[in-house]
């Protein structure tokens, strides 16, 4: 035998040792490009996460507002935060491929980042550098939450209808992300929402780009998503659409404007509110970022590793502590690196639906990450328009959990609308979970089975609703 056969064979023996392959029915070639479809999907966070906290002030120029959107990406503050989410976006990932085993990606959360600039910094008045050591704090919280019991508590204390409408929910929702993001639905001041112009060229390649999926998924053609995001990039080309690759290579930018900046000093005592109230300030701060980072992973958790067949025998998430462990390793290595609170990603799905069920998917995001440092040419060139099809096309998959729910008892149906409604409606899974975990102790109690309830959801109610009491939004 050759050497180059050994080393194929001792690669091949490592891999399946670390993530046992055969044991999840998959092979190193099917996790490595559901690896990439799954980078394909969420990339646009590397330059969508700088643009958002760069209105955080974090910019050379320290401009809150629309004026920071004027600084440019080669500001080295901003350059700085693309690297933080482009290292805790790796670090994240690849702990939770190696930790848990499972095909999760972890990034910097959209929402979370929005929570970030427009509620704790533009909000509440806080810098940058506070907001920073608040996520980083709540990372240190969460990680806590982790190790002990309470996590498995808490997803066993979810009932069977409420896990499926999660699953639905986040069905429309990344269905949602998709449409808006290949420009099928668009803002409408009148309607609130509209259909957008299907005779745009950018449009109609995304419609191209869903029809072109959903017939190679029908003809079950195996990578057929990553399939569709390259034919819909091509087809992009001659419309004007794809992007042109400049600058391929680049050398990595300086961490340093960002690194370790968190202000904790400021945080706990610059404020001139009185003790007492800045003391609350911050303990709803951190505990916001925390329930709502926790409820995304656990979410997204719970709602495709049923569909990938990722549960154990009673229904819970194989690895969901190890894989909360790690994504709270990454809001805590986000913090110190200098951007917004990591999470597990929805578009996670897409790597899934490609046949993604070990941590090799997670650790070859991981890997496109770290290349992404240094290969911003090549990221940029897939259009928001080749990637939107294959998450829209996850939506349906998802959606089918909904025909699982038992609609007939209306104290579950209730609770089980709002979360699958709210979701897409509120642009937020943590809103659907909450809303949804607040209506049903609510139908419950005023019907007389309020017995049928944990007391972990009791808590939860509680916390939820003082959550949206007493924080802006």
């Amino acid at each position: 035998m050759s050497q180059e056969n050994v080393r194929s064979k001792n690669s091949e023996s490592l891999f399946e040792k670390i993530f046992k392959l055969k044991e999840n029915k998959t092979d190193i070639k099917t996790e490595v490009l559901a690896g990439i479809t799954t980078f394909l999907t969420m990339a646009y966070i590397l330059f969508v996460n700088p643009n958002i906290l760069k209105m955080a002030g974090m910019n050379s120029a320290g401009v809150l507002g629309e004026g920071a959107a004027k600084i440019t990406t080669a500001d080295p503050v901003v350059a700085s935060v693309f690297m933080a989410t482009c290292v805790a976006a790796a670090a994240g990932s690849i702990l939770l491929g190696l930790l848990a085993n499972l095909p999760f990606a972890v990034a910097s959360g959209m929402g979370l980042n929005a929570f970030f600039t427009f509620t704790v910094v533009m909000g509440m008045k806080h810098t940058w550098q506070e907001a920073l050591a608040a996520v980083f704090i709540s990372g240190v919280v969460f990680f806590s939450i982790c190790v002990t019991p309470l996590l498995n508590i808490l997803v066993k204390a979810l009932p069977k209808n409420i896990k499926l409408a999660i699953t639905g929910g986040i069905g429309l929702f990344i269905a949602l992300v998709g449409l808006k993001s290949g420009g099928i639905i668009v803002d409408n001041p009148d309607t609130l929402v509209g259909f957008g112009n299907v005779t745009n060229p950018a449009v109609l390649l995304t419609i191209i780009g869903i029809i072109v999926t959903a017939i190679l998924l029908a003809l079950n053609v195996k990578a057929s998503m990553l399939i569709g995001i390259i034919v819909t990039t091509l087809i992009g080309i001659p419309m004007g659409i794809t992007h042109k690759i400049t600058n391929i290579f680049q050398m990595p930018p300086s961490m340093s404007p960002t690194f370790l900046k968190m202000d904790f000093a400021g945080l706990l005592f610059g404020g001139d509110k009185g003790i007492l109230a800045t003391i609350l300030s911050i303990v709803l701060v951190v505990i916001t970022i925390t329930l709502v980072d926790l409820f995304d992973s656990v979410g997204t958790l719970i709602g495709t590793a049923s569909r990938a067949g990722l549960v154990n025998e009673d229904g819970t998430v194989k690895n969901v502590n190890k894989a909360m462990m790690a994504a709270s390793f990454g809001v805590v290595i986000g913090a110190s690196c200098g951007t917004s609170t990591m999470t597990t990603y929805v578009e996670s799905t897409a790597g899934i639906a490609q046949g993604g069920r070990t941590g090799l998917t997670s650790v070859t995001v991981g890997v496109l990450f770290i290349a992404a440092m240094f290969l911003t040419g090549i990221v940029g060139i897939v259009p928001a328009q080749a990637t939107a099809p294959a998450l829209v096309i996850v939506g349906v998959l998802m959606l089918s959990a909904v025909s699982e729910i038992d609609f007939s008892d209306f104290t579950e149906s209730v609770p089980v609308f709002f979360i699958i409604a709210m979701m897409p409606f509120t642009y937020s899974i943590a809103n659907g979970i909450s809303i949804g975990l607040i209506m049903y102790p609510i139908m419950k109690i005023f019907t007389g089975r309020w017995k049928e309830v944990h007391p972990i959801v009791y808590v939860l109610a509680v916390l939820f609703i003082i959550r949206y009491l007493a924080l802006p939004h």
